[in-house]
């Protein structure tokens, strides 16, 4: 198996979790993983990138056109990161616009949910959902166990069942 992907954010959002949460999967499983990241500025609202490469590579950063998945936290940073998407690859987007790849806004849900920064749960469930990542919901149920401290346990795992259950998704 291989598969390569980008999370992409800003600060507080929850890109490192996620990242975390996949990497996780992938370790889980005996599957060798990279990830790298560039959060800089991420503690004054700035941008957050993550790359994971999940299979037998070399290097943890994704070229110009590789990355099969991007997760954007942040649908701002599209324009950024754009290029990293191969031609047959999927956004999924945090977002109330229209536009490319499957978009919701999952910071609604979040904030349903009671917390914001769970938005990055809510896409992953939706990648679990479609097909899109190479794990299944429960290997990802135990990740976020794994990972999540306890007191925000039922709220990542309720996060990730939002993603799952998401149905009215906008795929272009």
């Amino acid at each position: 198996m291989k598969q390569q992907i980008i999370v992409s954010g800003i600060g507080g959002q929850g890109v490192l979790f996620v990242t975390r949460v996949i990497a996780q999967m992938a370790v889980n499983r005996a599957i060798p993983v990279l990830t790298s990241e560039t959060h800089g500025m991420a503690q004054r609202g700035g941008t957050v990138l993550s790359t994971i490469k999940i299979g037998p590579f070399s290097s943890p950063l994704i070229r110009t056109g590789q990355a099969d998945l991007g997760l954007l936290l942040w649908d701002k940073n599209l324009p950024v990161h754009q290029s990293l998407l191969k031609e047959t690859g999927t956004w999924i987007i945090n977002s109330t616009e229209p536009g490319d790849g499957i978009r919701l806004d999952a910071a609604e849900i979040a904030r349903n949910l009671g917390n914001a920064v769970l938005l990055n749960l809510v896409l992953l469930g939706v990648a679990i959902q479609r097909k899109k990542i190479a794990f299944s919901v429960d290997e990802c149920r135990t990740a976020i166990t794994q990972l999540a401290p306890q007191k925000f346990l039922a709220q990542n795992l309720a996060a990730l069942r939002m993603g799952l259950e998401y149905e009215q998704l906008d795929e272009q």
